[in-house]
């Protein structure tokens, strides 16, 4: 059983921990012992059947200690019991008297509440998995254990004693039985006809081609014999694991491979979830889900016209104040895009110095916080390149949450695999959005909420935590961080405009039944995109229906709150209090979030 106690005293110990603002502690009282106790069995459940949840926290110790030697359950089993898991904590939260629950622990009973709900309404389709958010596809070019297992025992595996490395080998045993429980969803998928767009199957089977290597020169491989060898283990464990991939895991990679070859055959080049018997009611709950706004699709297409032609104003005087004055946003900014002082080479010493680059504006813009928030995280934060095997259809960019005691830092990935579609002007808005103060930094103060339980510190909403993001980088506009990069700030406007523009090429592709050729050009065209990336992103919905849609909308819930705020109370407006108020709750649903700042502006009016 995870000592809760324990966990928080560690994470104490990190650094000055967060609490909740005066005005949220004067609506709440002692937290419920028994919905607590009830958060931390759920938590613990949820643990065990998501083994690498726990290592990627650092909670595979004590009593779950086991788990280091352990991966999930992709098979008919494993599903079975989530679904089984799902159902039985609605039933438990169900039974606790909400009435009776100060305003703090209603806040998180109804937000747990609501990830069970979301989670029963996705199980409640039949088929697919899950990347970003809820996708039709359990094996794509960002679903499936070959993808992900890698990087993951690779990056978050530790490696320090002989018990790790014993740990590391029943993991590639485990790995191998996820590749072929994968495989045979994709063919009880099929049997529903689920099958992903050709395109998609291609950039698939590139990746899992790059994937199935020799033994020799197999990440998995590499990975624990250069650590075992340096932590003075021998090289046994370089054999055993080259044994393991060759008897196992390559045969399985085999299988998956031929199996995706038979499914590219018979294919269509059909984009959306329309297609499917249930892809209109799919893509209703994955976009509900994702963005966790009550929008339907034809609202969000419309609401991201409406943002688009706004910024695209705004982005147009800026231009020309640059020299850029002839043709369309999109040509111009494609202009701007082909500069040569703007690019990095495309070799591995240019995309050492866009990552330097990169590290260089995580640490200017911490000095900076300090201005505007009470709080900042105790953890540490880097940038590092997305691994090249992974390149072809990883996202452009993506952050992952530091260790929960530490021991690992907040990572912020770049995908170079051109650099020409990473142009200078475009870095360090992305930098300010996924490391601070964006995801790392609204992630980094749930972690070490001393108020929050862990249930609550490690859960996470698109729609929220994007929508911070994109809130944070126009907060890194507002404390000047462009004031010496009038490029950067063109940079950070065209990727307001592209924010926009995901929230009507997502609808446009599932809803209104575009092409995937089609949601290319309107990027190329209205944001000047590289086509290459233009490309990855498209696909990126293709696989995960609705995420693309949550960064806007969760932004614009944000800036709503302080707009709202700052016509309320003035000049007795405090950036540092709205801060406080929107974070104080760690990642909320947005109609939650609405609910949290309304009550904090009527205290204060």
């Amino acid at each position: 059983m995870l000592d809760r106690r324990a966990f928080i005293l560690s994470a104490t110990a990190l650094g000055a921990t967060v609490a909740l603002p005066d005005w949220a502690e004067a609506a709440g009282s002692t937290p419920s012992p028994e919905l607590r106790a009830l958060f931390d069995r759920m938590f613990h459940d949820s643990l065990r059947l998501r083994p690498e949840a726990a290592t990627q926290l650092g909670l595979d110790k004590g009593a779950d200690a086991d788990l280091r030697a352990r991966l999930s359950d992709e098979g008919d089993a494993g599903r079975a019991a989530a679904r089984s898991a799902t159902q039985a904590d609605i039933a438990a939260l169900a039974r606790i008297d909400r009435a009776a629950l100060s305003e703090a622990d209603r806040i998180d009973y109804d937000t747990v509440l609501y990830t069970r709900k979301s989670a029963a309404a996705v199980q409640a389709f039949d088929f697919g998995g899950s990347s970003f958010g809820p996708s039709p596809y359990a094996v794509s070019q960002l679903t499936g254990a070959y993808q992900s297992v890698p990087d993951f025992l690779d990056t978050k595996h530790k490696i320090e004693t002989r018990e790790d490395a014993d740990a590391y080998l029943s993991r590639l045993e485990a790995f191998a039985g996820q590749l072929d429980d994968n495989s045979a969803r994709v063919r009880h998928d099929a049997g529903l006809g689920i099958v992903a767009p050709d395109f998609l199957l291609d950039t698939t089977l590139t990746q899992l081609t790059r994937t199935r290597v020799p033994a020799a020169d197999a990440l998995v491989v590499t990975s624990i014999a250069r650590r075992a060898a340096a932590k003075g283990l021998g090289d046994e464990y370089g054999r055993k694991a080259a044994a393991i991939y060759d008897q196992k895991i390559g045969p399985a990679l085999d299988r998956q491979i031929a199996l995706v070859r038979g499914m590219r055959a018979k294919a269509t080049h059909d984009a959306g979830v329309w297609k499917f018997r249930d892809g209109e009611a799919y893509y209703a709950t994955a976009l509900r889900t994702t963005t966790t706004a009550a929008m339907s699709p034809e609202e969000v297409h419309r609401f991201g016209l409406d943002q688009a032609k706004a910024i695209s104003s705004r982005l147009d005087g800026l231009l020309k104040a640059q020299g850029f004055t002839k043709g369309t946003i999109g040509e111009r900014m494609a202009a701007l895009y082909k500069d040569p002082r703007q690019l990095y080479p495309n070799t591995d010493e240019g995309k050492v110095q866009a990552i330097a680059y990169c590290n260089a504006r995580l640490d200017a813009i911490r000095a900076k916080l300090p201005g505007v928030f009470s709080r900042l995280p105790a953890y540490s934060f880097e940038v590092r390149r997305v691994p090249p095997q992974t390149e072809a259809g990883a996202p452009s960019a993506f952050s992952q949450a530091p260790a929960i005691d530490g021991s690992r830092p907040g990572l912020v990935y770049f995908n170079l695999h051109d650099s020409a579609e990473w142009p200078k002007f475009c870095l360090a808005t992305t930098v300010y959005h996924e490391g601070l103060p964006g995801h790392q930094m609204e992630g980094g103060l749930a972690l070490s909420n001393k108020a929050l339980p862990l249930i609550r510190k490690t859960g996470g909403f698109s729609g929220y935590g994007e929508g911070w993001a994109l809130y944070a980088e126009q907060l890194a506009d507002e404390i000047g961080m462009y004031d010496d990069d009038p490029l950067g700030r063109l940079g950070y406007l065209k990727f307001q405009l592209f924010r926009a523009n995901r929230c009507v090429v997502d609808t446009g592709i599932h809803h209104l039944r575009w092409g995937r050729e089609q949601a290319i050009a309107y990027f190329v065209e209205q944001d000047g995109e590289a086509p290459g990336f233009a490309t990855r992103e498209v696909e990126r919905y293709c696989a995960t229906p609705g995420q693309a849609a949550s960064y806007k909308i969760g932004h614009s819930t944000f800036t709503g709150i302080r707009e709202k705020a700052k016509a309320k109370l003035g000049r007795r407006f405090d950036i540092k209090a709205y801060h406080d108020a929107v974070l104080a709750h760690g990642r909320v649903p947005l109609e939650i979030l609405q609910q949290i700042g309304d009550r904090w502006i009527a205290t204060l009016a």
